[in-house]
């Protein structure tokens, strides 16, 4: 049964689509078969795989989430054998109205996934920056969340909001929920308050904070205007090694022992 997890922050710009589409990519190419979900009707994850998010606007996740397809019928193969991805489409911005009144509305995307979770080791779920009726679905749906953070201090006054609303949905939704753990995302060493907030990140939350830091990397900015994972793109930047690097971390953290990263 595929272990899923769902990116989220409700503060935009903190690396969240970057991280879903670089963690996928780096399990997917350790041999993992990985699916990943476009829950922002953005649709950044989507275009960042290669995938033009009007091409095909009829099997998106917006049906999957309102009943009218099956999950399986959303399906679209990445550039990377081991990737596949539902993607995004500025439609789904209607599901936070159409599932207001649906019974069970919390559920809807967790009940969809269902029939294809054994078909993946992992299932990863970029959540919109927002805290709808659409991302409470993605964390019904997950096992655990992990959770983007820029080194700022801003985006350290976010995070008791998102860790409130994790609570409510494990009070009330998803009682196994858990926090799978905090990545910095877009770290700069040569910044001093980068480091203090990683300081103090690491010293509120500890073991939860992933050792891997994601660095800030001019190769990871220009890779999504290529329709490609940084693991595609540049393989030897540093934006590639720290992606497969909290890729092997994660896996740890499920007990497993991560092989060497094969590029198909």
């Amino acid at each position: 049964m595929g272990i899923v997890i769902a990116i989220a922050n409700q503060k935009g710009g903190v690396g969240k689509t970057t991280t879903a589409i670089n963690l996928a990519a780096s399990l997917a190419v350790l041999e993992k078969k990985v699916l990943v979900i476009d829950a922002d009707p953005q649709a950044n994850t989507t275009s960042g795989l290669n995938f033009n998010p009007g091409s095909d606007e009829k099997r998106t996740l917006y049906e999957v989430m309102i009943g009218s397809i099956r999950a399986e019928d959303a399906l679209v193969q990445t550039e990377i054998s081991n990737l596949h991805m539902i993607p995004s489409h500025i439609n789904l911005v209607g599901a936070e109205f159409e599932m207001v009144n649906a019974a069970g509305r919390e559920l809807v995307l967790r009940n969809a996934i269902e029939s294809i979770r054994a078909n993946y080791d992992f299932i990863i779920i970029d959540c919109a920056p927002s805290l709808g009726i659409v991302t409470v679905n993605c964390l019904g749906a997950a096992d655990t969340v992990i959770i983007p953070v820029q080194p700022e201090f801003f985006a350290l006054e976010g995070l008791g909001k998102l860790l409130q609303t994790i609570r409510l949905v494990q009070n009330g939704v998803n009682p196994a929920l858990k926090v799978e753990g905090f990545v910095v995302t877009m770290f700069d060493g040569r910044t001093r308050v980068h480091t203090q907030v990683v300081g103090e990140l690491r010293e509120h939350f500890k073991e939860m904070v992933f050792r891997t830091i994601i660095q800030r990397n001019i190769r990871l900015s220009e890779a999504p205007s290529h329709g490609k994972p940084i693991v595609l793109y540049d393989v030897m930047s540093n934006g590639s090694t720290n992606y497969l690097n909290l890729a092997r971390e994660l896996l740890e953290h499920h007990g497993e022992t991560a092989p060497a990263a094969k590029m198909n």
